[in-house]
């Protein structure tokens, strides 16, 4: 019986694939954690995104990089939780429902606190949850069914056990203090929620009279109007021009109150004119001067913004409309001395997006040196958490260093609202600075301890502010998993493993969650901190609401698919916390970045269309492993195992960047481009059947195997594929996300087989690189000479013969040691055929023959003295050396042979080797070359192409980019048009210059081989 062959569309469409997957995974609970689950505890907590956002790119480049991660380590057997929520925004969704309600004419205290709070509430339910819909359409692989909202029940109650527990410990506490006011949302805002910004102001100068009447001092500030607040004027102590004057008073012009003049050593002797005025209520550095010197605090300024009583005659005006006046009002008075142009930094409200006033004002605040000093104690002795990477630790350090108490009260309604009541009983039912306060659980309990101080008669009433958002989100590692329950997600889960975010929170919310969670649980709340960089634009440039330079993932997504957006982001990753860039064509709403990996998942998809389609209907179970024999076979299963090694060694340490890439180079080249090209022929119905078997075998297991490595960055169509490859039932089919990630066989693994192939793939390359350029037709069949000087070289060409013919359309190779050619010869050669040379030995035997004549006339005048013998040996002396003069002088042929044992050996004349040489340079004409390493290609084009017209052709395109050349240089030349020009087309020419100058190249190269 012919089996079933399973088979996937022609086309893959990655829209209904990943929406179909997507709910599979939510319906049957996939990624559903167990605490008693078998495998190592691996946890991550999304870092969770406000309530009121929309997906944008960075949400999704985090949430790739998390859920890469977070299926690796499944798929590794960990046990496996990946926690999903949201925070509840306070300022933004208060923002968002006061905007609604001004268009109806009203304000929140004309609806009270409690309808404003269900407004709040039916907000969130229907537009609160658009985040976390458009974080499904990444396909993360969170447990939602323990999904979290900072205001949900659970989450509160550890918010309420949190700030009594440092209540009690002596830890928060209530006080006046000069707080950031943004007068856009009229509530306190915490440091990190200050952005300083670099504006071009002014530095205004004008006189303070000495009450004696004896001179004045000039003072310069900023801020004019904040002068109605003064309460003194500070100099350094050290200062020669002013120390005479400490102690003396001033008159403060307007006001008419009398200042006194005071010494502070912090006071800068060379910034302005080294006396600085002091407004304790409203500047930092004032206030603790103030507090040193025991001066007066005076505030001026109403929570809108706008001056209050104190202010005199400017009561009721915009602090900025009141900056004017009281301008005007100094140079009327003859007080002002001059204004100067200034840039300095200005503190931003990150919420409100208004200047910050700071304003004294009755705050909560936790004291933050015991948390942080506990925090700092785990990093140093501990290297608790460790930073990926790791210069990241530095920044964190520093800023626990120098941490100041923290203001954790806000004057919102949306909110935890703070667990204290004021006994207003004791105040005529206000709440002031100074009425009794109760920290408790629950107004019962509050109750309870009141009625204990003041009497069963007493009335209570709750503080009206809530706590700053990040409160509850320093407790989000702990209070999701249950704390301060001792549950059983907290026992397996807690502490997490890591920890991703980007690097511009980790002052926010970092450093806030190892405070809480090392004093509430004594442990560090991850063991490690992977700090992530930022998704610039095409130009660069960092995306922004004020730059508008965002761009939509949503919209790459309907584009391209999620899987293809997903890769492209974390392929771009190239070092640890390093930004990426994202190329995007704004006109048309396209990314060539994330086009690529819509190509790559097309290139995926019709490859295991080709292997499902060769496996006769068998899964790779069923086909089993395979027992290489053949030399391809050998090399993929080599190559197979190092990228399963690299992509674990890779994974681990946090290198996904380089993963994703080394994925797709084995993929797309090694397997689909070079294996699958190589067996295509053993994989025929009429192969050999030994062979056929072990090809199908080893495409099976390692498309199974890409489709495993590769799952954690392209999870929908590597789910996909799977379930078709090994043919899962329509009734609970298992799950590719939860089957084992590829373990490396280091014994599979030839690294010198690899580079052995290297240079095969390189030699085919070249040929075939080498046929474009000479425009053989596809289906032509070639001649190519391979010469190496490397026996191994030979060797392993030799044996890949048939790879090389089938690949490169070769009908005859030639494998061989390269002759050396004229120009190669030792120049000792040359030397030893010069007319030079022959001129010195022919010199050379007439001297040795003459030598050899006066040896045998010695000889044979001696033998004259000899009877019979003399006149013997005279006439065979005498023959004898014309016989050697006539055979070895006058015969060029018999001087060589003579002397071939002192010369090197040489066969070939002067003549013969200029004729060699001449016709080796017409055999290259007709021929193209290549080189790939030390193998020197040759491939004869006679009776292939026809030479001339190639040439001609060139010539021509040449002419025609050289021209384009010249008139493009010639636009950039003309200053009237780099000048005038709009930058786009200057820079669009540019890169038209740059193109034809690269073409003009390629083809000088072209023809300079033919």
């Amino acid at each position: 019986m012919t089996a079933t062959i399973p088979n996937l569309p022609s086309l893959y469409e990655p829209f209904s694939t990943e929406a179909k997957w997507q709910k599979f995974w939510e319906d049957n609970q996939v990624y559903k954690a167990d605490p008693d689950h078998a495998g190592e505890p691996y946890c991550i907590v999304i870092p969770p995104p406000n309530v009121t956002g929309r997906l944008h790119m960075g949400h999704a480049f985090e949430g790739a990089l998390i859920d890469s991660l977070v299926r690796y380590q499944r798929m590794k057997g960990r046990n496996t939780l990946w926690l999903p929520g949201t925070d509840h925004a306070s300022i933004a969704v208060q923002t968002i429902l006061e905007k609604q309600l001004k268009a109806e004419g009203k304000t929140r205290y004309d609806i009270g606190r409690e309808k404003f709070l269900e407004k709040a509430w039916e907000w969130k339910a229907e537009s609160g949850g658009t985040i976390v819909n458009q974080l499904r359409r990444l396909g993360v692989s969170v447990d939602w069914s323990r999904e979290r909202f900072t205001l949900d029940e659970g989450l509160s109650k550890a918010v309420l056990e949190a700030f009594n527990r440092l209540y009690d410990e002596g830890l928060i506490y209530r006080g006046n203090y000069l707080v950031n006011w943004c007068p856009a949302s009229q509530s306190a805002v915490s440091d990190l929620e200050v952005e300083p910004k670099e504006v071009n102001g002014n530095l205004w100068h004008f006189r303070y009279p000495l009450s004696d009447g004896s001179g004045f001092v000039e003072v310069a500030t900023t801020r004019p109007e904040t002068m109605l607040g003064d309460t003194g004027v500070a100099v350094n102590p050290e200062d020669d021009r002013y120390k005479h004057l400490i102690g003396k008073t001033l008159t403060l012009p307007i006001m008419n109150r009398e200042i006194p003049i005071i010494g502070d050593e912090l006071v800068d002797p060379t910034f302005g004119t080294g006396c600085v005025k002091v407004t304790p209520a409203h500047d930092p550095n004032d206030f603790e001067m103030g507090k040193r010197h025991n001066l007066p605090f005076i505030n001026i300024m109403n929570k809108d913004g706008t001056l209050n009583e104190n202010a005199g005659e400017f009561q009721g005006q915009d602090r900025f409309v009141a900056r004017k006046n009281v301008i005007a009002r100094l140079e009327a008075d003859s007080v002002l001395v001059k204004i100067e142009d200034y840039k300095h930094t200005v503190p931003y409200s990150d919420r409100g997006k208004v200047p910050v006033e700071p304003l004294l004002s009755t705050q909560w605040f936790v004291k933050i040196r015991p948390l942080a000093d506990k925090t700092l104690d785990f990093l140093d002795n501990q290297s608790s958490p460790e930073f990926v990477p790791e210069r990241w630790r530095k920044v964190y350090r520093d800023w626990l260093v120098n941490l100041r108490d923290w203001c954790i009260s806000r004057q919102l309604w949306w909110g935890h609202q703070i667990p204290a009541w004021y006994a207003v009983s004791e105040t005529n039912g206000e709440i002031t600075d100074t009425t009794p306060h109760f920290v408790a659980r629950n107004e019962a309990e509050a109750l309870e301890k009141a009625k204990s101080q003041f009497g069963e008669e007493v009335k209570l009433e709750q503080d009206p502010d809530v706590l700053d958002t990040w409160f509850s989100s320093g407790l989000w590692p702990f209070s999701t998993l249950g704390w301060p329950e001792q549950t059983k997600d907290l026992e397996t889960y807690y502490p997490t493993a890591t920890l991703v975010a980007g690097f511009d929170i980790i002052f926010f919310w970092v450093a806030r969650m190892t405070m809480m969670a090392g004093h509430f649980t004594g442990k560090m709340p991850f063991k490690n901190v992977y700090i992530h960089g930022l998704v610039r634009d095409e130009n660069n440039k960092k995306m922004s609401k004020s730059a508008n330079n965002g761009i939509d993932p949503l919209l790459l997504i309907d584009k391209y698919g999620t899987d293809a957006l997903r890769y492209t982001l974390v392929k771009e990753v190239v070092g640890a916390g390093q930004d990426i860039r994202l190329e995007y064509d704004r006109k048309k709403d396209e990314s060539i970045s994330v086009e690529a990996s819509r190509n790559f998942a097309n290139k995926i998809w019709n490859a295991a269309r080709f292997v499902m389609m060769n496996l006769d209907g068998q899964t790779p179970e069923k086909l089993g492993k395979a027992k290489p024999t053949e030399l391809s076979d050998k090399w993929i299963i080599s190559r197979y195992h190092q990228v399963i090694k690299q992509t674990n060694n890779y994974f681990d340490n946090y290198s996904f960047g380089e993963a994703a890439k080394g994925l797709y180079e084995f993929i797309w080249g090694d397997f689909c481009d070079w294996y699958i090209e190589l067996v295509k022929s053993r994989l025929q119905k009429d192969a050999e059947p030994a062979s056929r078997k072990v090809a199908q075998q080893i495409i099976a297991e390692i498309l199974e195997g890409i489709l495993k490595l590769l799952h954690p960055f392209m999870p929908h169509i590597t789910e996909e594929i799977w379930q078709t490859l090994t043919q899962q039932p329509a009734e609970n089919p298992q799950c590719l996300a939860l089957q084992s990630y590829p373990e490396a066989d280091n014994k599979l693994i030839d690294a010198d087989l690899e580079t052995q192939f290297d240079l095969l793939i390189g030699t085919i390359r070249t040929i075939r690189n080498l046929r474009a350029e000479a425009d053989v037709k596809p289906g032509v069949k070639i001649t190519a000479n391979l010469q190496s000087e490397s026996e191994k070289e030979r060797s392993i060409l030799t044996l890949a013969e048939s790879y090389i013919k089938d690949l490169a359309k070769v009908e005859t190779l030639t494998i061989q040691t390269p002759e050396i050619t004229v120009e190669e010869k030792p120049k000792i050669n040359l030397l030893f055929n010069s007319i030079y040379w022959r001129t010195f030995l022919t010199i050379f035997v007439v001297i040795s023959a003459l030598i050899t004549v006066r040896v045998a006339v010695f000889v044979g005048n001696t033998s004259l003295r000899l009877p019979i013998f003399g006149t013997f040996f005279e006439l065979v002396g005498l023959a004898y050396a014309g016989w050697f003069i006539v055979r070895y002088l006058l015969n060029a042929k018999a001087r060589q042979e003579i002397f071939a044992k002192y010369l090197p050996a040489e066969e070939e004349t002067k003549e013969a080797e200029i004729e060699t040489a001449v016709t080796e340079e017409k055999e290259k004409e007709n021929s193209i070359a290549g080189v790939v390493g030390t193998v020197q290609i040759v491939i004869p084009l006679t009776g292939v192409v026809d030479v001339e017209v190639l040439r001609a052709k060139l010539e021509k395109s040449l002419s025609k980019v050289e021209a384009e050349v010249k008139s493009l240089s010639g636009r950039l030349s003309n200053s009237n048009f780099v000048d005038k020009a709009p930058a786009d087309v200057v820079q669009t020419t540019r890169d038209a210059l740059a193109e034809a100058q690269k073409q003009a190249e390629i083809l000088q190269e072209r023809l300079g081989t033919l």
